[in-house]
This record gives C-alpha cells, structure tokens and sequence, in this order.
C-alpha cells in the first residue's frame, strides 16, 4: 500500500508515482492518493474515482478526510505532536535551519519572510484593493 500526500501550495501536485511504476507493481497493490484534488501525486489517479490499472487500486477521492474525519483528526493532531517533539527535543526550543524538517514550514525567523515562495507571493502586485 502505498499513501501520497504531497502537495505544494498554489501549484498542482507533483507526480510522485509515474504510470511505470504503478505497471511493476504487484497485483493487489493499492495507491490511496490523497492529493488527487490537485492534481494526485500518481499519473494514473482520476479525481474522485476509484480506479484499478495493471491490477494496482488507486483511489483519488478528492476529500477523503472527510469521510473518515475521527482518524483524519487523530493522524493530523499525532503529526502536530510529532512535530512540535522534533522542534521541542528536551524542553527547549531547538531551530536548526540546516534540518528540512525545520526550515521547510518556517515562514519567518529573526523578523524576516524566509520562505522564499512566501517572500515572492508577498512581493507580486495584487489586483485592486492592494495586499
């Protein structure tokens, strides 16, 4: 079983698992591809279908969370933790800019935009109304 997740923000999905791969794969193999909303993370997904290709099922339901929102809920509030113990190793709040894990979802530090697809969106001129 193999479960996609990868999304960036304003863009489509990037295409993780190319139609090739789902070919070599075992019969019976399964894809839950929860980000086939934008896209899907795997070449063969079809938004909001369930599909079997090459004997692989791939299901691109486009707000899966939802139909399963007490484990949804469970598995967001055990990443968060998860996250805040790597960023909090020994009672102490612990940065390392170096580590992906830290750098990547930082927005700001030290009074400046960091990330740099934040700090290009905040520099485009917006339409009328201004920012």
């Amino acid at each position: 079983m193999v479960i996609t997740t990868a999304l960036v923000p304003g863009a489509p999905a990037p295409k993780l698992i190319e139609a090739s791969a789902v070919e070599a794969m075992r019969s019976g193999s399964v894809i839950v591809d929860l980000a086939a909303s934008n896209g899907g993370n795997c070449a063969l997904t079809k938004l909001d279908e369930e599909i079997v290709a090459h004997g692989v099922r791939i299901f691109g339901h486009s707000n899966l969370p939802s139909e399963v929102a007490v484990h949804a809920s469970q598995m967001y509030s055990r990443n968060v933790e998860t996250f805040l113990a790597h960023l909090v190793p020994e009672d102490a709040l612990k940065l390392d800019l170096e580590d992906e894990l830290t750098s990547g979802p930082l927005l700001t530090h030290a009074g400046e935009v960091v990330n740099e697809r934040v700090r290009d969106l905040l520099a485009k001129p917006r339409g009328r109304g201004g920012r």
